[in-house]
């Protein structure tokens, strides 16, 4: 067990969480992140200062065992980041109740089984990243809408019931960076769709968990990130 207080990023294996997870890094954290698969490039470069527990949480037994992980080994919270998303269109089979597991039923049981794993009396934070999507619902996709605002309820639930010992708070991000194979049509109509009008990069989310984590009277509350979405 390190010495140093942890932070847990639930997907964090690319793009936004591992972000997140190399500056926590450099700020002095320890960091743990959970993928459902190694990656192959980790074995030639390895990731600095981030530890990965590979965690499933398409299932009940897949979250329990990775909550057994970390209780077991008694790790020491800092900040539990609840990143890991599941993207399927309603036209898939069982979306709702796959994406209902990922962005509900893990972050719940996580932070019923991890809020004994903060320190008494030290900083703590849950964050839940959900989507912008969240504020106007979804003619498209309505069981990942449906399921990041069931997070999203999550985050009052829990700042109610775990203040005033844990903070919790979520992030709403919109278009934050953009896909290799997204074409020139599809960027400048996201782009469009908000008052600021640029791709911002990743680094604007770990701004708001750095904002979250060090402020200490904020819990409960959700901040946008969608660049002026609701001003178009």
């Amino acid at each position: 067990m390190s010495n140093r207080a942890t932070v847990v990023i639930t997907g964090g294996a690319q793009r936004i969480g591992l972000h997140c997870a190399r500056r926590l890094v450099e700020d002095g954290f320890h960091v743990i992140i959970t993928c459902r698969h190694l990656r192959p490039e980790w074995q030639t470069t390895p990731l600095q200062g981030i530890e990965v527990i590979q965690a499933d949480f398409s299932t009940r037994n897949g979250i329990q065992a990775f909550i057994d992980e970390l209780t077991t080994r008694q790790i020491r919270l800092r900040a539990l980041i609840h990143n890991a998303s599941l993207w399927l269109g309603d036209d898939q089979p069982d979306a709702l109740e796959q994406m209902f597991m990922v962005h509900m039923q893990a972050p719940y049981m996580l932070n019923n089984a991890c809020a004994s794993l903060f320190e008494a009396g030290k900083p703590a934070d849950i964050i839940h990243i959900t989507d912008d999507v969240v504020r106007r619902g979804s003619a498209k996709h309505t069981a990942y809408c449906a399921s990041k605002a069931g997070l999203e309820s999550l985050t009052l639930s829990f700042a109610a019931r775990l203040a005033p010992d844990i903070k919790v708070n979520s992030i709403a991000p919109a278009l934050i960076m953009f896909n290799q194979h997204d074409d020139a049509a599809y960027r400048a109509k996201a782009l469009g769709k908000s008052a600021l009008g640029i791709e911002p990069g990743p680094d604007v989310v770990y701004q708001s968990v750095r904002y979250l984590m060090d402020a200490p009277y904020t819990t409960g509350t959700c901040l946008q990130l969608n660049g002026g979405r609701h001003l178009k």
